[in-house]
């Protein structure tokens, strides 16, 4: 379903490096060092990112319960021994895998963030983005238009289908180069950049903003 051939994905991916304010090389896999959430400075971090991909999460003012902080402290304390080692790239995601995501994805989607005075939920752009964060090699993020456009929901059961098409569509690309991820990206101009974000790149650019109506 929709899959992307690999004239497909450079054009998308060269779009996607051409969109004002977009630095194809401030990402995860290329930049940001590996976060631990039972640092407090990383959890700040994390934070930071996630707002600065537009998630718009309200920092706590002094003197108020920063309810995102904790919160993914303690998802993270839950499901430290359940996410897949960050080794393990898109393409190589078992059915177990995505599976036991599914919990994980749906207990993070469902924290409660902000302030005692103006909670919401993290929400299922941002959990998504989070997981992205944590894994950038494993997990294909999405915005809403990218959920509803593939999958009609935003739910865990989504998240689970968008990572099985991912992983069909990362494996299909890999046979179809005949390169290894990394060899994949730099023929595609992106060096160090993951194949999960070059999908995401293609998905934004034909589902966000409808540019590859193909």
């Amino acid at each position: 379903m929709h899959a992307p051939d690999l004239a497909q994905l450079r054009a998308a991916v060269s779009r996607f490096s051409q969109l004002p304010g977009v630095d194809k090389t401030a990402t995860p896999e290329t930049t940001a060092p590996t976060l631990d959430l039972a640092i407090p400075e990383h959890r700040t971090a994390l934070l930071r990112w996630l707002n600065s991909w537009g998630c718009r999460i309200r920092y706590p003012r002094d003197g108020e319960t920063d309810l995102f902080d904790a919160g993914i402290r303690d998802w993270a304390a839950r499901w430290a021994g359940a996410i897949v080692p960050a080794e393990v790239t898109l393409a190589r995601l078992t059915h177990e895998d995505i599976t036991l995501l599914g919990e994980y994805y749906a207990d993070l989607a469902n924290l409660t963030v902000g302030t005692p005075v103006r909670p919401r939920s993290l929400g299922p752009t941002a959990a998504a983005k989070t997981l992205y964060r944590l894994r950038p090699r494993t997990f294909m993020p999405w915005d809403d238009a990218i959920a509803n456009s593939l999958h009609g929901a935003r739910d865990a059961v989504a998240f689970m289908a968008h990572q099985r098409l991912g992983r069909g569509w990362a494996r299909r690309l890999l046979d179809e180069s005949g390169l290894d991820e990394r060899a994949l990206a730099s023929a595609l101009g992106s060096e160090g950049r993951s194949l999960p974000k070059l999908l995401d790149d293609y998905c934004y650019m034909r589902f966000t903003r409808g540019e590859f109506a193909l």
